[in-house]
């Protein structure tokens, strides 16, 4: 995948009405300092488009980027996030429930974890989520760089044990540091451009 055109073309709040796009979807859904914005400007080769923040729970609203006229990345809100009221924190949980519903065009849902730690509850319960509304999560393993090399397969089977995921769940290492990680990511997102041809 070579990215020439990014725009973030549409900001949706608790509120707003999801738009009906043309172009297929993939979301990127995750712990509120999981590294979510840094693995999406790392996709679009961009330093800052995708927010990224000392504050986790920055993202409080469902954010469209086109990417050359042609799919569209979808950031969801970060769920987790302490220090956010709990009706906040339900209706954040209502308006990404809405997108995974209703969304024509969403082909795969991105969960992001970091590999260092064992998922939460709350990850479990989002995976939960996605697998019921019929899509098979791509689990992203974030700040790859921050662990050595000999504990990556241990800590991808703890993922993989704690989501109780499906055996051939794809899981991909990633680091926004190294990049590495993203030409599989590209990989992923070509095979749906495909399908989608």
């Amino acid at each position: 995948m070579k990215i020439k055109n990014v725009e973030l073309e549409t900001v949706c709040g608790i509120t707003s009405r999801l738009p009906d796009n043309k172009y297929p979807e993939v979301a990127f859904a995750g712990k509120s300092n999981v590294g979510k914005s840094s693995l999406i400007n790392a996709l679009m080769n961009r330093k800052s488009l995708a927010r990224t923040s000392a504050q986790p729970g920055k993202t409080q609203t469902i954010n469209y980027y086109n990417i050359n006229n042609e799919i569209y990345f979808v950031d969801l809100p970060g769920y987790g996030y302490a220090r956010v009221s709990r009706e906040v924190k339900e209706k954040w949980g209502k308006m990404v429930e809405r997108y995974l519903r209703t969304s024509r065009q969403l082909k795969t849902v991105f969960l992001l974890i970091d590999i260092r730690h064992e998922p939460s509850a709350n990850d479990a319960d989002m995976y939960g989520w996605i697998v019921a509304n019929g899509y098979e999560p791509v689990i992203i393993a974030t700040k790859l760089d921050k662990i050595n090399r000999s504990q990556i397969q241990k800590n991808i089977k703890v993922i993989r044990d704690k989501l109780k995921t499906r055996p051939d769940t794809k899981i991909i290492p990633f680091s926004a540091q190294s990049k590495q990680g993203r030409e599989e990511i590209y990989e992923t997102i070509d095979e749906i451009l495909k399908d989608n041809g």
